[in-house]
């Protein structure tokens, strides 16, 4: 199993580079959704990725359950590709879910994971120092995730107008 976290910052090309990684193995793929279509611009949005993605990618949808969807994409696919913990992160925190617990939990699925999986995730913490408590905490947790899950990542890279810089 390899496992490969793609960080870079909105519109990077950090989702492009994970996909094209994933695309480069053999057999059938699963992409791991964690948004929810809570707005047209944003069903919009889905729509549009399923369209680029093409007919050899299988979409299960996860905003909150990410380990479960892991553990289920890895007995029926050859490789996983989950866009984007970020958003997991969110909808988790959205929810008043455990944090703590539930990183731990996706990094028991990662581990267990017997095919290669692909993480992306937003770099939050390079910009200003968010102006409220709410924002300050998600950005705190998102800093915390990507440092875990790098930690048990084999490779990682940080993606920055297209261009991937290999950290890992």
């Amino acid at each position: 199993m390899s496992a490969l976290l793609v960080l870079g910052g909105a519109r990077s090309g950090k989702s492009r580079h994970a996909q094209l990684w994933a695309e480069s193995m053999p057999g059938r793929l699963a992409y791991v959704a964690t948004a929810q279509a809570l707005d047209t611009e944003m069903t919009d949005r889905i729509e549009a990725h399923r369209r680029d993605r093409g007919e050899r990618w299988h979409t299960l949808e996860a905003p909150l359950n990410l380990s479960d969807a892991i553990a289920e994409a890895a007995l029926r696919y050859d490789a996983i590709l989950v866009d984007c913990l970020t958003l997991w992160l969110s909808n988790c925190m959205l929810a008043g879910r455990d944090i703590g617990a539930a990183t731990g939990m996706l990094e028991q699925a990662i581990a267990a994971c017997g095919v290669p999986i692909a993480l992306v995730a937003n770099e939050v913490g390079l910009s200003v120092v968010p102006d409220n408590a709410l924002a300050r905490r998600f950005r705190d947790e998102a800093g915390r995730l990507n440092q875990r899950i790098a930690a048990i990542a084999d490779n990682v890279v940080f993606v920055a107008a297209g261009l991937p810089l290999s950290l890992k």
